[in-house]
């Protein structure tokens, strides 16, 4: 029998690819009327938990007028629902959202959540963000209509797993022909313990971003930190609307990454890549039509990717560099200092609690790398690394480089403790670790002195390289503080132990699952 996928027959969506069936439907089927779609609340029987539609903001609206003529809808049975994708709320112990994607407009989305996979009898509607593409780049990109689907769960019971089912009219994730879309998560425990999270950056969509999918879902994460430039719609990465740019690359994104985020909380944030300028505001409409972050950071409309959140006893970080990047102008200063001022504020406010023993930070552009590429942005270091030493900041992940480099303990821009593979740091008197973990599927770049090379180098003693400067220029700088440096794809994956010797295993590993590296962070 061959069964319809998204709408197209299965023997022949077998042969085509996420963009070719997108086009394949738009061809064949029939445009009716607009889309419709309702804000609702509700409290699910039995579950101790409510879910509503998270609240619509003017950030994802098409550039270009929709008219009732311009959307797509179709007999829901011959649409199925991908792309599921999950993030942690402000509160990972009782809050998720839920996001998927439909290829076209349809009737009435909702979401089922239960206990088990056969007690999903209450469904809730949930709210459709819809973002409209114009043709681009000399009309050699077709305009695409695209629909993301958020439901905001909250209420939630700590450490409980979570089945769910997303669908609409014409299709029912409870009916039994469509039991194999259901999807599960795992709320954060109500007090800290063992647990392991996941982190990369420049991501893509290539078989080695799916290889390292499938390797971070084996280490079985309570949730994967995604440090930006996370699909490559745009593959120019200046946040300028001169850039090339496909919208329908995150159809293949989204489908790509759904094994792994359907299941763990897919935390991203904003890479340069991610400045999507046909989109209001700053480039980030995209972003806020795709993706349901918590709105706990400094400006949740204007700046998504910065926002915070606590898991046990680490908390998390993630802020938007394109803020502060002297490399990448497009949106330097966009906040105004209000998200450095909200950073000093918020890392105090983790680090005066007595039961969260780590803090971790990430986000894209590079405080310190070595590569030909991007090396090291002094704005970073000049905004932020000030406050991530002020606050004893554990952990720093970035990506942007597109490789796998760690550094020693840094102390003023110093190495204040050789921290070789396998050993142990402690933050409070050897400083910080920094980690570029942007081996995720892009194409990898390579570093200067010693020459190019597969594996890793310990013991390096010295390099020139380059930081960026104010105004975009390069300054040479001798680095002492590249511990170990790996060309292949690969990824973090952070071992956290809580109690009275609480501490983070970190370790890197290459996309064969080999481990590149590992090293022990411990406080006092």
């Amino acid at each position: 029998m061959d069964i319809p996928r998204f709408g197209i027959p299965e023997k022949l969506a077998d042969r085509m690819s996420m963009a070719e069936q997108h086009d394949y439907l738009r061809t064949r089927l029939t445009r009716r009327g607009v889309l419709r779609t309702s804000v609702a609340t509700a409290a699910v029987a039995g579950l101790g938990a409510s879910l509503t539609a998270p609240a619509s903001s003017p950030a994802y609206a098409a550039p270009t007028a929709l008219t009732s003529h311009s959307t797509t809808r179709v007999d829901g049975s011959l649409v199925a629902p991908f792309g599921r994708h999950l993030a942690y709320g402000a509160d990972p112990r009782t809050q998720m959202a839920v996001s998927w994607q439909v290829p076209f407009a349809v009737r009435r989305p909702y979401i089922r959540i239960g206990l088990k996979p056969w007690a999903l009898s209450r469904k809730i509607e949930a709210e459709v963000r819809h973002l409209t593409t114009p043709r681009l780049n000399d009309g050699k990109i077709a305009a695409a209509e695209q629909f993301y689907v958020h439901a905001g769960l909250e209420r939630l019971k700590p450490g409980t797993t979570y089945y769910y089912g997303v669908g609409h009219d014409g299709f029912d994730p409870a009916d039994t022909r469509n039991l194999g879309t259901l999807g599960t998560f795992t709320t954060a425990p109500a007090r800290a313990g063992n647990f392991t999270f996941t982190a990369f950056g420049d991501q893509g969509v290539s078989y080695h971003a799916l290889g390292n999918d499938q390797l971070i879902l084996g280490q079985n994460p309570a949730f994967h930190l995604h440090a930006g430039d996370i699909c490559y719609a745009d593959p120019s990465g200046s946040g300028q609307t001169v850039d090339t740019y496909d919208a329908r690359t995150w159809d293949q994104f989204l489908a790509q990454t759904e094994t792994v985020s359907k299941t763990v909380p897919w935390m991203v944030t904003t890479g340069n890549h991610d400045m999507e300028a046909w989109y209001s505001p700053d480039g980030y409409g995209g972003q806020n039509a795709r993706w349901t972050l918590p709105d706990n950071g400094p400006d949740p409309v204007n700046q998504p990717g910065a926002y915070s959140f606590v898991h046990g006893n680490v908390g998390v970080i993630a802020l938007d560099a394109n803020d502060v990047s002297y490399e990448i102008p497009a949106n330097f200063g966009i906040s105004g200092g209000k998200q450095t001022r909200w950073l000093d504020r918020r890392l105090g406010e983790l680090r005066a609690r007595h039961d969260i023993d780590f803090l971790v930070v990430f986000f894209h552009h590079c405080a310190f790398s070595t590569t030909n590429a991007h090396a090291s942005d002094g704005g970073v270091r000049d905004a932020w690394v000030p406050l991530f030493e002020k606050h004893q900041v554990d952990l720093v992940i970035n990506g942007h480089n597109h490789v796998y480099e760690r550094t020693d303990a840094i102390l003023r821009n110093a190495v204040q403790r050789k921290v070789p593979i396998g050993e142990r740091t402690d933050p409070t008197r050897d400083g910080i670790v920094y980690v570029t973990a942007g081996g995720a599927g892009k194409a990898l770049y390579d570093f200067p002195a010693p020459d190019s090379y597969e594996g890793h180098v310990t013991n390096l003693e010295s390099v020139n390289t380059y930081q960026v400067v104010k105004g975009g220029g390069r300054a040479t700088e001798t680095v002492e503080w590249s511990r170990v440096r790996y060309t292949g794809f690969s990824f973090l994956a952070v071992e956290v132990e809580a109690g009275r010797h609480a501490r983070m295993k970190v370790t890197a590993l290459a996309e064969s699952g080999e481990r590149i590296d590992h090293f022990e962070i411990s406080r006092g």
